[in-house]
């Protein structure tokens, strides 16, 4: 079956360079991957993980998520750090950090993107957007 994956222009700007290059212009934003064919996004892929074509397209992301796991870690650091599963608003799920008292981090909790990278682990770091009511917890 053939797909038409657009022209020439397109096909240059949907590089993965923008992803895995640090001296990306934008440096606080987050890029990802969405595949041509099926529309898939997806983070620091080399292939679709739904229909394993290769054409995918880098798009910048608006820099907000839900937590879907929020753990604390004691390992390999002077203090304990959170370690979070974010998905964010355009349907893909990364490995961040969320900023906050560590016990009041929750599965559902909306965040938005306060930095692209941590200068100590190099990873995501999100802040809370709203407090939600959570009673007795």
């Amino acid at each position: 079956m053939y797909h038409h994956s657009g022209n020439v222009a397109q096909r240059a700007a949907g590089s993965a360079t923008g992803v895995l290059d640090p001296k990306a212009p934008d440096a606080e934003a987050v890029f990802f991957q969405r595949c041509t064919w099926c529309g898939t996004s997806m983070y620091h892929r080399v292939l679709c993980p739904v229909c394993r074509g290769s054409d995918l397209r880098t798009e910048r992301s608006e820099g907000t998520g839900t937590v879907r796991h929020a753990t604390v870690v004691h390992r390999n650091t002077p203090a304990a750090r959170n370690v979070s599963l974010i998905e964010m608003a355009e349907g893909f799920v990364l490995r961040g950090r969320v900023m906050g008292p560590l016990i009041g981090i929750h599965s559902g909790d909306r965040v938005r993107l306060s930095t692209a990278k941590d200068p100590v682990r190099g990873e995501p770091v999100f802040q809370l957007v709203d407090e939600p009511y959570r009673a007795w917890t």
